[in-house]
């Protein structure tokens, strides 16, 4: 007899979906999706089957497909099946075959279920699944999120099995004559978790024979924990970050100084934007260095600057340019506008605002491009002699690194660069006496307007 009601139990007890629900099931023809699906039969709830073919053991997998299709027409609910062409997609997008396997699935179940108004995907996964995706987290690394195992539900993918340990299923269905189909694979020690659940598991198995409830139990407590850090640390995150005015985040360095324990506490606070945990002991170790240290991860980057860390989302548009073709115009360029326009010199009204700049007309020629600065670029200052490099111009007047590299530069059309965009413009294309016309230029940051 199936345990239809410990089921429902499970199923109301962590509140998974309600009997009206429609449910997709993601069933590969193994044991324990077939097992699911019984379960739910049995239990007349109102579900459809979606399969899977990753062509990853040709034949088999075609047998498997015709399988699970037999199983939902015997069962008279509907099916859904796609064929993958998953060792193509692994390769192209330089991941693991189980990685492209699980990124392909998911994003299909999705499609299937918003398309057939399904309110959750099932997932087959069972307690020692659980015990299985706890050693490879540790295995791993993945610090005390890893430690919960599998959740019941996240999102709308849940898993109404994880109060059975494999031998219970295993009973279950030995006992109920129940067809199924067996993946080759399972038996290779090819993947990781296969070691895990081949070697790993029965050697802990004889030093704590009842180890899927210890590490459910386990699970349960460092659900708890990651929860009590997950709220500590929004604290601290709302009290320590500031936003500044360019758009960057500021931490003051003291106030990481007192943080304890320091190390956790900085993975936790800085895990959203990326950061590996080696860099942030570097930079839990370089918080009394000297500013100008940056860390990074793949999308963010944190400057040491005085007494204070500066974060910022980096950005994707350091090739990027503009050119201006007419003499009144606007273009955008990364967080704002620059305007142009021209007029006669007496009817220019001048300003010393450095968001504004005026150039004789005559000595400018279109198109003028508009672009990021780079390492070896220089002009002549306002009001100097001579040329100097950007990079010892920006040293000069202290501006902050993170600040210096998002600066926009103008050139002109035989690519002297005549502005230095909200800092300085080029004395040799300043207003003179003999000029007659004036270009003027206005670069507005967006958060300005």
């Amino acid at each position: 007899m199936l345990p239809t009601e410990r089921f429902l139990s499970y199923v109301k007890q962590h509140e998974l979906f309600e009997e009206s629900d429609k449910v997709l099931l993601a069933v590969s023809g193994g044991r324990d999706s077939v097992f699911m699906v019984h379960l739910f039969n049995d239990a007349k709830l109102n579900f459809g089957i979606a399969h899977c073919n990753f062509g990853l053991r040709e034949k088999e997998s075609d047998a498997d497909e015709l399988f699970v299709e037999e199983l939902a027409s015997h069962m008279k609910v509907p099916f859904f099946k796609i064929k993958f062409e998953t060792g193509a997609y692994a390769e192209t997008n330089g991941i693991s075959i189980q990685m492209a396997a699980r990124t392909l699935r998911y994003e299909w179940f999705e499609k299937i279920k918003t398309e057939n108004d399904y309110r959750y995907i099932a997932a087959a996964h069972h307690q020692s699944d659980a015990t299985e995706t706890v050693l490879l987290n540790l295995v791993r690394g993945t610090g005390i999120s890893g430690l919960h195992g599998i959740l019941p539900k996240r999102g709308d993918v849940i898993r109404p099995l994880l109060f059975l340990k494999r031998e219970e299923i295993d009973r279950y269905v030995d006992q109920e004559e129940l067809s199924f189909r067996e993946d080759s694979s399972n038996a290779s020690d090819k993947y990781s978790r296969n070691k895990i659940r081949l070697k790993v598991v029965p050697a802990l198995k004889e030093l704590n024979k009842d180890l899927d409830e210890t590490f459910a139990e386990n699970s349960k407590r460092f659900r708890e924990l990651e929860e009590f850090l997950k709220t500590r640390v929004e604290a601290l995150r709302s009290s320590l970050f500031r936003n500044t005015a360019r758009g960057e985040i500021s931490i003051s360095t003291n106030d990481l100084k007192d943080l304890y324990p320091r190390q956790l506490l900085l993975f936790e606070l800085f895990r959203p934007f990326g950061f590996q945990d080696s860099v942030l002991r570097d930079l839990a170790g370089s918080l009394n260095s000297q500013p100008g240290k940056i860390f990074e991860s793949s999308t963010h980057a944190l400057l040491l600057d005085r007494n204070q860390l500066l974060l910022r989302e980096k950005s994707s548009e350091a090739s990027r340019e503009e050119f201006i073709y007419a003499e009144s115009t606007q273009v955008g360029f990364k967080n704002g506008i620059l305007k142009i326009s021209i007029a006669d010199r007496e009817n220019t009204a001048l300003s010393a605002d450095p968001r504004f700049a005026f150039f004789d007309a005559a000595l400018l020629q279109f198109p003028l491009k508009l672009r990021l600065w780079k390492k070896g670029d220089y002009f002549h200052p306002f009001g100097m002699k001579g040329k100097k490099k950007l990079s010892d111009f920006f040293t000069s007047i202290k501006l902050p690194l993170f600040a210096k590299n998002e600066i926009p530069v103008l050139e002109n059309g035989n690519g002297d660069i005549i502005w230095v965009v909200g800092l300085r413009s080029d004395d040799r294309y300043k207003i003179s006496p003999r000029s007659k016309k004036v270009h003027t230029l206005e670069y507005i940051k967006i958060h300005e307007q």
